[in-house]
């Protein structure tokens, strides 16, 4: 078999058009929404040139086609100066709740307002009413656990830690 068949690549070419490709997707960037059926087995997977990608990917970083890759994420933001107290409150409430006897309901519920808070915190003027009513809201939940109103799947002690948690939630705010 001939080697030289007067066939040559144009390896610059190449190079030249993977930069502007590369461009074109630092303009644009692809994101993709893939959803596995839970129901059908795929087997073995063979890849033969592109990522695989397992499990949740909101917020990763794909590297494809280097030698090496050298990549870093910090997503974490400051609190804003005077906030830091209601962003621990919050946190520890949110991390407790679960195990006072709060119903499935009233944890996504906290959680929703919680991540509102967080969310909130990290602005560089945070808006106090925002966070007033929802630190309102985290004390309603925890009231009802507080009061005894709440007290199926609660263990000992559960109304004095919500209780406790209203009122660093209050001296935050």
């Amino acid at each position: 078999m001939a080697r030289n068949s007067g066939f040559k690549i144009n390896r610059q070419g190449i190079r030249q058009m993977m930069e502007e490709v590369q461009r074109e997707f630092d303009k644009h960037p692809v994101t993709a929404r893939v959803q596995a059926d839970p129901d059908v087995s795929f087997g073995d997977t063979n890849v033969f040139n592109g990522p695989v990608i397992h499990g949740d990917v909101h917020g990763s970083q794909l590297a494809w086609g280097n030698n090496s890759v050298d990549q870093a994420q910090d997503q974490s933001k400051p609190i804003a100066p005077g906030f830091e107290a209601i962003a621990e409150a919050v946190v520890d409430t949110l991390r407790q709740l679960p195990t006072l006897g709060a119903s499935d309901e009233d944890l996504e519920d906290a959680s929703a307002v919680g991540a509102e808070v967080l969310n909130e915190v990290v602005q560089s003027e945070p808006d106090r009413g925002v966070i007033r009513r929802a630190g309102a809201a985290l004390r309603g939940y925890l009231a009802l656990i507080a009061t005894g109103a709440v007290t199926a799947g609660t263990v000992t002690g559960s109304e004095e830690t919500a209780r406790v948690l209203i009122e660093r939630l209050s001296t935050a705010l």
